[in-house]
């Protein structure tokens, strides 16, 4: 245990940098809206949805109540010590003034195709905005012919790099905005330009941590954290083997420091990954519960800060949808329930947002939260049309759903969004098909309802039909629970009704089991 406590006093715990969210990460201003009149009652839930009695129940327990019902998930306290066990150290408590290098390739096999310097340095300064008493003090774009060696830029860069850092006043700390730094990189820069340096890789995953709620999101950043602590526990054991300490073995246990260290984080990662299966297990009895009773699932996903929140919250009329104007203030699925013009019931999941070259073992980290997607019955995909690089965005956000294998049926039927059209003067969409609205005013709501619906209809295979019944009988009633009815006409006379109904060909074929003799 000495060998613990003393990395950990080299290694400065992150929690208290965000012990709360609302302390850490500043949400930016945003307009407020009255909320809106719920056509249906309906509730968040984290990760994904209740179990429903009835159309008309929507159970008010949370997700993470339903957990503590089922004995194998991983209770309250495993998930805060896993979380909290080991943090990786470069954020640290209080404020930071940051410089912003952005390395800008311009050919080569790492030159970036899919979006541009300055959306990748606005993209920085939103990161960095995003935290409590952190300022941008200054930013450059460096071009660079060799990005992946130590210094990423040649030796006359690097100095009038080097010389602009340290005659800048006030510098606490340099975001060099690519993926992930070497810890040779790292510990390189920090020597030349004396202050804290950070990655993209570091930077996103403290915006995660502050933001996270449920148990999977903290188990998944915690997983993701893993390869941040091999990184830095290099380093240390580089600064050790310079004393002589860092080789040398403990006690009569034939390993090293090094070595020790190394199997207690492999030990943590394995009770981790087997934590994220026990829930990943119970979200799959969730899904199956919610396909049971044949609600189709809407996926609502897009670039960061694109307008997911606003839109799930006008379409359902949940007052406790509470949207922010900041990258990454949806960290965790949450499931909300809303009704289409036809009566129908959907429910619509508000995912995680996607960003630019967003490093790839963060994504792997969050692949047990982003297949809720490939599961969903229709897709909507929501653009911030008002931003200069819409175009780039929309494209980064393709290549991530290609590359998480998302099933053709699915994209070939996804319904584009343009919103923010309010901030555009008399905008019309070059493309097609797309849905135009503002979430923020409301507009545009009733033709994407519209779109849905017919979406919903034809990926589900439900069909329209019209049904004759006996009011004397309970079909209307059966109906009524089973499938969406959209017209009755009584006749009184004879006792009889027609009811005009959306229903599954699984609930048709019981129907017609029970009532028909089929």
């Amino acid at each position: 245990m000495k060998t613990l406590r003393f990395l950990h006093s080299r290694l400065p715990l992150g929690p208290r940098s965000c012990h709360r969210s609302a302390a850490v990460c500043r949400p930016l201003p945003t307009s407020r809206r009255s909320g809106c009149p719920s056509t249906l009652q309906s509730r968040t839930v984290a990760l994904s949805a209740p179990a429903l009695s009835n159309r008309d129940d929507f159970s008010s327990r949370s997700h993470t109540e339903e957990e503590e019902e089922d004995g194998d998930v991983p209770d309250d306290r495993e998930v805060e010590e896993l979380f909290q066990q080991q943090v990786p150290a470069g954020i640290g408590q209080g404020q930071h003034r940051v410089f912003i290098v952005h390395p800008d390739v311009k050919w080569g096999s790492r030159k970036q195709h899919l979006t541009t310097a300055e959306l990748m340095v606005a993209e920085a300064e939103g990161l960095v905005n995003t935290l409590d008493n952190w300022t941008v003090v200054d930013k450059i774009v460096l071009s660079t012919k060799t990005p992946e060696k130590k210094r990423i830029f040649g030796k006359g860069n690097f100095q009038l790099l080097t010389e602009k850092i340290r005659q800048t006043v006030g510098i606490t700390a340099v975001f060099v905005n690519v993926d992930r730094l070497s810890p040779l990189s790292e510990r390189e820069f920090e020597e030349a330009w004396g202050v804290k340096v950070f990655d993209r890789y570091s930077v996103v995953l403290h915006i995660f941590r502050c933001n996270a709620r449920t148990k999977e999101a903290k188990l998944q950043i915690s997983l993701a954290e893993i390869p941040l602590l091999r990184s830095r526990l290099k380093n240390e054991m580089a600064d050790l083997d310079q004393q002589g300490g860092g080789s040398r073995y403990i006690g009569g246990s034939g390993e090293t420091l090094y070595e020790v260290q190394q199997r207690l984080l492999k030990e943590r990662e394995n009770k981790i990954r087997s934590a994220l299966e026990r829930l990943r297990k119970k979200r799959h009895l969730l899904r199956s519960q919610r396909k049971h009773r044949e609600l189709p699932i809407v996926s609502v996903l897009g670039y960061t800060n694109c307008g997911k929140t606003t839109l799930i919250k006008a379409l359902t009329g949940d007052s406790g949808l509470q949207p922010r104007n900041q990258l990454f203030a949806t960290l965790d699925v949450t499931v909300h329930a809303g009704q289409l013009p036809s009566h129908m019931t959907v429910l619509y999941v508000d995912t995680i947002g996607f960003l630019s070259q967003l490093p790839h073992q963060l994504i792997d980290s969050f692949s047990a939260t982003l297949e809720d997607i490939t599961h969903s019955d229709l897709l909507v995909h929501v653009r911030d049309i008002s931003h200069p690089e819409t175009v780039n965005q929309k494209a980064n956000v393709l290549n991530v759903l290609k590359n998480l294998q998302i099933p053709h049926r699915l994209l070939s039927s996804m319904i584009e969004v343009h919103n923010k059209i309010d901030l555009l003067d008399k905008y019309e969409s070059p493309e097609p098909g797309a849905v135009l609205i503002s979430a923020l005013q409301e507009r545009g709501l009733d033709e994407l309802k519209t779109a849905v619906e017919q979406q919903i209809v034809k990926s589900t295979g439900k069909q329209i039909l019209e049904l004759s019944v006996n009011l004397s009988t309970p079909q209307l009633s059966w109906l009524y629970k089973e499938a969406t009815v959209q017209d009755v006409q009584v006749n009184a006379d004879e006792g009889s009704a027609v009811i005009k109904v959306i229903i599954s060909a699984a609930a048709h074929g019981r129907y017609k089991k029970l009532f028909q003799g089929g």
